[in-house]
């Protein structure tokens, strides 16, 4: 666990001294919201007041010597759809309202997030073009490959070799908390990763999904080397007292962020 100004976050130590002048996931620590949001979070798309929302993330942004708009995060809907900045901008409010699960981005200074209470948060860093994103992937972003798109758009765009590309893949539900019903299942079944993350059917229609472990092998499929991949094995559902779970607190409740920036 790592601290700077008031902010306790995980920091993966795969990308340190990689270009990056910050990076990690946040824990729920010394933000401003009260119970059941308290105390740090960042989520717009939630029932806290946007007042204390955005006092946390001025918390955040300010702990690492930044301005209010240099950090962008966009409106999270459980899709597959990435934003791109590759220009400079004065202004990036405006992407709030963007309906993308990811963001990637070689501007320098800029910091870039996706919130979760639940679901996974993979940075992903090539040092060598000098380009990083920050994807979110639920259940359906994992079915559809949002982290192989997070590479394989990087490749594109900035001509990134997957033998260069790190990634840090954050704290999530664990496999422990995570049980899924037929549609769900139905999803990765007919996906290109299958079954394989499933545990053994608990009861009718009822299996355990290991979402960490599912991307985890989403980003070697990609062409990334596993020495190259950090994987958090906490459990947000688990550790009540550092992490929001969407599923642990029936919906009523706050997000940590994984942010990334470029030196």
């Amino acid at each position: 666990m790592k601290k700077t100004g008031k902010v306790h976050y995980l920091e993966p130590g795969i990308f340190a001294q990689k270009e990056v002048s910050c990076q990690g996931f946040t824990t729920r620590h010394e933000g401003v919201s009260r119970q059941p949001y308290n105390s740090l979070n960042l989520g717009i798309n939630t029932y806290d007041s946007r007042h204390n929302v955005q006092g946390n993330r001025s918390i955040l942004i300010r702990a690492f010597g930044l301005r209010a708009e240099r950090l962008v995060t966009v409106n999270q809907v459980h899709g597959l759809d990435l934003l791109v900045i590759d220009t400079p901008n004065r202004e990036y409010d405006h992407f709030q309202k963007l309906e993308c699960d990811g963001i990637i981005t070689n501007q320098s200074g800029l910091m870039i997030g996706v919130c979760t209470a639940d679901c996974v948060p993979i940075l992903l860093l090539d040092p060598v073009k000098k380009v990083v994103a920050a994807l979110h992937a639920g259940w359906k972003g994992t079915a559809g490959n949002i982290a192989g798109k997070g590479v394989i758009s990087m490749i594109e765009m900035y001509s990134s070799k997957p033998v260069d590309i790190m990634a840090a893949v954050g704290p999530a539900i664990g496999k422990c908390c995570y049980e899924v019903d037929s549609p769900v299942a139905e999803a990765f079944r007919k996906s290109a990763i299958g079954l394989d993350f499933f545990d053994i059917e608990r009861e009718p229609e009822k299996w355990r999904l290991d979402l960490g472990a599912a991307n985890f092998r989403l980003l070697l499929d990609a062409g990334l080397t596993e020495s190259n991949i950090s994987i958090s094995r906490l459990c947000v559902s688990c550790e009540h007292d550092l992490f929001f779970s969407y599923r642990r607190d029936n919906g009523d409740t706050g997000r940590q962020m994984g942010f990334i920036m470029l030196k």
